[in-house]
């Protein structure tokens, strides 16, 4: 994902993998290229959070923000979501996603190599149920991104976003109206899960 990891298990020469948890394509196994940025958010992490989404992803409108390797939106895909969007700088990264989907025969994934806060600057072509934000960590990345998906308006209502983040969660500048709905912590990584609630007009007195 956006950071250095304990290394892929070994699929090739100069390659990784990662395997699919559940849904349509259960079990597969994709190849990763090595490098920083591209290792998969681990198995446990994505177990735990498609457990707390699973009322959520069927036919939600998904995406990746640093997709990496892209273990994230292909979980999401193969467990029913309509469609998702992936952006990556790295050329290495968007290359072997798309390549992924093309294995998989999967039509519902558009893959972008595009830096993501000029993306999310930009207008907002559809708005999303489902974000996930694993920025590089120590860029101070995570609070700007935020503020552009809610002020730019790419959330849906009640839209659930998850973050990675170098320090706890309630230490994070979120908009003032997101909810922080889970929370855990592996290591040194905290992992959060937060819902848009409405923005509320009166908030200034």
């Amino acid at each position: 994902m956006a950071r250095p990891s304990s290394p892929a298990q070994p699929h090739s020469k100069g390659a990784g993998q990662l395997r699919i948890i559940a849904g349509e394509w259960r079990s597969r196994r994709l190849a990763v290229p090595e490098g920083e940025g591209l290792r998969p958010t681990p198995d446990r992490v994505r177990e735990t959070l498609f457990n707390w989404l699973a009322p959520y992803i069927e036919g939600a409108h998904v995406l990746d923000a640093f997709t990496g390797s892209g273990a994230l939106v292909l979980e999401a895909l193969s467990r029913g979501a309509a469609d998702a969007v992936a952006l990556d700088s790295n050329p290495a990264a968007i290359a072997n996603l798309k390549h992924n989907l093309e294995l998989l025969r999967c039509p519902r994934g558009q893959i972008l190599q595009t830096d993501a806060l000029r993306y999310l600057g930009g207008q907002a072509k559809q708005p999303f149920d489902l974000v996930f934000l694993d920025p590089p960590f120590h860029k101070d990345l995570l609070a700007e991104v935020c503020n552009l998906l809610e002020n730019q308006q790419w959330l849906r209502d009640q839209a659930w976003v998850y973050t990675e983040s170098e320090t706890a969660p309630s230490s994070l500048p979120m908009p003032g109206n997101w909810r922080l709905h889970r929370e855990k912590k592996t290591g040194q990584v905290h992992y959060a899960l937060w819902q848009r609630g409405e923005v509320r007009q009166d908030s200034q007195t």
